[in-house]
């Protein structure tokens, strides 16, 4: 009763900022949005502290009987990037979105090492901080994210019991022409940290205008917040593209045991839809979703389809592995 009532209050503050908000400064806006949005959602935002280093993720429901999901960004985004997707979830399944390492309010360190496999071990210290492994889960990973996942299900192979990745990073093509212009791309924006900018010059060549005008207005905030941060996200994109890093999911990705869900928007332009196959023959029990008319941010462009496809897939692969760990 409480919580409704407090959702009811959110979603009225919500309609109320969106008709005042060209009178107040636009970050305190956006943070004053995005708390309604956590509460409209019905998600709790919780830290875990391992050693000198914090953790902070937002949940939703309780560990049950059935598999919980961990969901990890991409590069420059965080946590609520999910939002938008676990609007159409059971609101009983438990659901863990985490702010990656060195991004939103996880711990940002200068001397810590962001390459795929050192991200995924941090990662783990969050699953047993909070016992997400007491039973096998089903983590989901978005570009540097699917990268993060992938490593991650190919070095913990118990704790995953079924694994979906949107257009991840981390592969190897035959050329590479279209993956090293997305990294110089992403270089200038680590540069100028203009997350917005980026975005609407993604989608002009993807040729497609499918992410709504409130969320562009919330990437345009993202950009703003996280100015302050530039150096570590620098150090971010430098150890997750050096060569030691910069195929880390190609190198692993035979090594997934998990069934594997692969989701991929045909007109990205940022990654390379051919990826989605490169997958699907490394990994016997894989399925794959090309999305007409998507881009590469295809969790803003497509939310509910992302969801249904998540659904379908958490349904007919995590039902079958309860509590059973994979060798």
């Amino acid at each position: 009763m409480i919580l409704t009532v407090v959702r009811r209050i959110a979603g009225f503050v919500g309609v109320i900022l969106s008709t005042v908000r060209h009178y107040m400064r636009p970050l305190q806006t956006f943070r004053i949005l995005l708390w309604c949005k956590h509460q409209i959602r019905g998600v709790e935002v919780k830290y875990v502290d391992y050693e000198d280093y914090r953790f902070c993720y937002f949940c939703r429901g309780k560990p049950g009987a059935q598999p919980s999901i961990l969901m990890l960004h991409e590069f420059l985004f965080d946590k609520d990037m999910w939002l938008n997707i676990i609007k159409y979830f059971p609101k009983d399944l438990h659901v863990v979105c985490l702010d990656m390492p060195g991004h939103g309010q996880t711990t940002h360190l200068l001397s810590e090492s962001y390459t795929a496999f050192a991200q995924a071990k941090r990662i783990h210290q969050l699953v047993e901080g909070i016992g997400l492994n007491q039973k096998p889960f089903h983590l989901v990973g978005i570009s540097s994210g699917g990268m993060v996942a992938g490593v991650y299900a190919a070095q913990y192979p118990s704790e995953v019991c079924a694994l979906s990745l949107f257009c991840p990073v981390g592969l190897q093509y035959s050329t590479d022409h279209g993956y090293v212009m997305y990294l110089k791309e992403l270089l200038e924006i680590a540069n100028s940290f203009d997350i917005f900018a980026y975005v609407l010059a993604l989608k002009q060549k993807e040729e497609l205008r499918t992410i709504t005008k409130t969320d562009m207005q919330l990437l345009k905030q993202y950009s703003e917040d996280w100015r302050p941060h530039k150096l570590y996200f620098a150090k971010y994109f430098s150890d997750s593209t050096d060569m030691k890093s910069r195929y880390s999911l190609h190198d692993n990705m035979s090594k997934i045991k998990a069934p594997t869900q692969i989701i991929w928007g045909k007109n990205d332009k940022a990654t390379d839809p051919s990826g989605a196959e490169l997958l699907a023959k490394a990994i016997p029990d894989s399925q794959v979703h090309i999305l007409e008319k998507c881009g590469h941010f295809i969790i803003l462009e497509r939310p509910k389809k992302s969801a249904t496809l998540l659904l379908e897939f958490y349904t007919s692969v995590c039902h079958t592995a309860q509590n059973k760990k994979l060798g």
